[in-house]
C-alpha cells in the first residue's frame, strides 16, 4: 500500500526549541498524528535509560534503531497509510547525525553505516525542518531547564551539528534549515508558512 499522508520530521541538537514548535504545531494541525523518537514505548525507555547512562555506543545504536522499527511499524505507516499526516519530533535522522558522531572513534564513515543499516526498511520524511542554532547556546538553554546528558557537550554537538548540515547539503529538495536563535515566536511563524506551503504544494 502507497503511504498516503505526509511524513514531517523536527530535527536540530538539542536546546534549539524544535520540541516548543512542535507543541504549537500540534494546535495548528489538529488532524494530524504527533509523535517523537525516542518513543514513549518500553524500546523508547530502554534508550532513555542508555542516554543516561554509559551504555556502550553500539548496542545504544541498536536500541534506537529498534524503537524506530516499532514507531513506524505501530504509529507511522498506520498514520500514513489512513491518509493522515504525521509529525515526529526527531526521526531517522538524528539517528545518523548523534550515532554517526558517537561511532566516529569505530568507523570511518560511522554515519554512513549507521544509514545502511536503515535501508530498505525505514520510511524517508517527506519533509525535515532542520533547526540550527550555535551550541553554546543550545548548551546554555539545556542547563537553564536543568537537562544534561552525555550528549549535551559543545564540542559533541557541533560535530552533530555538522552531520545534520552534511545531511541537509546531501538532500536539499527534502530539508529546509531554521536558524533557531530568533525569538520563538518568529521561529514559530517561519516553520507554520514553510509546512503550510510544503502540504499546499501537495494537494491535488
Amino acid at each position: 500500500m502507497v503511504p498516503k499522508g505526509k511524513l514531517i520530521t523536527l530535527e536540530g541538537i538539542d536546546g534549539t526549541g524544535k520540541s516548543s514548535v512542535a507543541r504549537m504545531l500540534e494546535n495548528k494541525f489538529p488532524d494530524a498524528v504527533f509523535t517523537r523518537e525516542p518513543t514513549h514505548s518500553w524500546i523508547g525507555n530502554a534508550v532513555k535509560r542508555s542516554i543516561g547512562s554509559d551504555t556502550d555506543p553500539l548496542a545504544e545504536l541498536f536500541l534506537f534503531v529498534a524503537d524506530h522499527a516499532e514507531h513506524i511499524a505501530t504509529v507511522v505507516k498506520p498514520a500514513l497509510n489512513a491518509g493522515k499526516n504525521v509529525f515526529s519530533d526527531r526521526y531517522s535522522d538524528s539517528r545518523y547525525a548523534y550515532q554517526g558522531a558517537t561511532l566516529s572513534n569505530i568507523f570511518d564513515d560511522a554515519m554512513g553505516f549507521v544509514q545502511n543499516i536503515h535501508g530498505g526498511w525505514t520510511v524517508v520524511p517527506d519533509l525535515t525542518i532542520l533547526f540550527t542554532i550555535d551550541p553554546l547556546i543550545a548548551v546554555t538553554r539545556c542547563a537553564v531547564r536543568g537537562e544534561k546528558t552525555k550528549f549535551e557537550k559543545i564540542e559533541f554537538l557541533k560535530t552533530v551539528q555538522g552531520n545534520l548540515i552534511k545531511l541537509a547539503e546531501n538532500e536539499p529538495d527534502r530539508f529546509v534549515i531554521i536558524e533557531a536563535q530568533k525569538e520563538l515566536t518568529n521561529v514559530e511563524k517561519e516553520v507554520e508558512l514553510v509546512i503550510h506551503e510544503f502540504l499546499g504544494s501537495c494537494s491535488p
